[in-house]
């Protein structure tokens, strides 16, 4: 799988972090952004709600589903586990980098054996940590340093999609260049005033966009706007002029 087909599916990149509880709500909010967004994604709280009926969502909007489920476990079961969500579907998978090489060699072998697109994500540093979380956790060095060097760990594992958030979208392309797909939350629009709520680590559209991000996550300022598909459409235009003003560079 390289890098080129989920750019392909998506010029703008626009992703909907659909964090809602219960199928019926996520289907509403889903409807109110499919026409404006590229992809759905679906996480922890709407999966362990609804299971794999929740990935069912993306046939209904027409959508890929990123199925966001930051698994880190013996690489058997992740192994397993990356079989059934290609099963159901998904078309981007994350794990964490930080579950060692063997486990990310495991999930890009099997999403690659399953042959059905399945792209496997590596989830650098949560955007709600700094580097004060990860000093006490024993990780010296700050973020940035770490995130190039988990990056690194699965780039040679095999894996080419890397999950990190805005600050560090610049460092990782130009480390990994334009064959790495990077994904980045913590995304906020530029026409507002967002709480940053318990990311720590965010930035515009505009900004993730000219440092080389391919999709960008937005939950919580489209879930919670008034107008959650005029908001999405704001959005979706903010990227379309970035990339514009990108290519002119």
């Amino acid at each position: 799988m390289t890098s080129g087909e989920p750019r392909g599916e998506a010029p703008a990149g626009l992703v909907f972090a659909v964090d809602v509880p219960g199928l019926e709500a996520a289907g509403d909010a889903v409807r109110a952004v499919a026409g404006a967004v590229d992809m759905i994604k679906v996480g922890l709280e709407l999966f362990v709600e609804a299971g794999p009926a929740a990935v069912r969502l993306g046939d209904a909007a027409q959508k890929p589903v990123f199925l966001d489920l930051k698994l880190h476990d013996i690489p058997e079961t992740v192994d397993r586990a990356v079989a059934r969500a290609a099963g159901l579907g998904a078309k981007m998978l994350t794990v964490h980098a930080s579950g060692g090489r063997a486990m990310l060699e495991r999930a890009a072998w099997r999403a690659a054996k399953e042959q059905t697109g399945l792209v496997i994500a590596a989830v650098t540093v949560l955007t709600s940590l700094d580097g004060g979380d990860l000093l006490r956790a024993g990780v010296e060095g700050g973020v940035d340093a770490h995130v190039l060097r988990l990056a690194r760990l699965a780039w040679d594992a095999g894996v080419r999609a890397f999950v990190c958030s805005p600050r560090e979208v610049a460092a990782l392309r130009g480390a990994f260049g334009e064959e790495a797909v990077l994904v980045t939350p913590g995304i906020r629009p530029s026409s507002a005033s967002v709480s940053t709520d318990d990311q720590k680590r965010v930035a515009t559209a505009r900004e993730a966009v000219l440092d080389g991000a391919d999709w960008l996550v937005v939950g919580r300022p489209l879930r919670d706007s008034v107008d959650p598909g005029a908001t999405a459409a704001s959005l979706r235009a903010e990227i379309v002029d970035a990339r514009r003003e990108a290519a002119r560079r």
